[in-house]
């Protein structure tokens, strides 16, 4: 009987060493609304990985532009959305382009 746990247990240890590793787990995604000419939350901390899902609730249209140029969602009407996933550690600051007073910045940590 001691054999045949120490068989079993080896058996184990053998499939855990040969079995792929395990991915990270994709980041559950943020919002950022834009109401009344404005970004919700003016600034927004999320994990690296995460993908920020941008939702224009105002009548007028507005965009969601990269101050470095990463990324820019084009003209959001009303109800639209963009989304961008941030992989990156660091601090991205974004405008709308139609609106420049309108200002928000994405800070990413690493996972």
């Amino acid at each position: 009987m001691k054999y045949q746990s120490i068989a079993v247990l080896a058996a184990t240890i053998a499939l855990a060493a040969a079995a792929p590793p395990q991915t990270a787990a994709p980041q559950p995604g943020a919002s950022v609304t834009i109401a009344n000419f404005a970004y919700a939350p003016a600034t927004l901390t999320i994990a690296a990985g995460t993908t920020v899902r941008f939702r224009n609730d105002d009548s007028d249209a507005h965009t969601v532009t990269a101050d470095d140029g990463m990324f820019d969602s084009g003209g959001l009407d009303a109800h639209g959305t963009y989304q961008h996933t941030f992989d990156q550690p660091g601090t991205y600051r974004y405008v709308c382009a139609i609106h420049p007073w309108m200002k928000g910045t994405i800070v990413v940590t690493p996972r």
